[in-house]
């Protein structure tokens, strides 16, 4: 299993295509997010992210 990150969103996934936003993903990303609550997450809040899910926080 290789997780990639979405180029624009920067969710992980295992496609080639990111499933919420339909843009390519990268294997080459770092650091690692999880969002359980975005409403209530100050984090989430601060990077945009609207969805729970796992998030790479560099990607490149």
């Amino acid at each position: 299993m290789v997780l990639k990150a979405c180029t624009h969103c920067s969710l992980l996934s295992e496609k080639e295509q990111c499933p919420e936003c339909k843009n390519p993903t990268s294997s080459n990303w770092s650091g690692l997010l999880i969002v359980t609550d975005p409403k209530d997450s100050n984090v989430a809040r601060e990077l945009g992210i609207d969805k729970p899910g796992e998030y790479a926080l560099r990607v490149r």
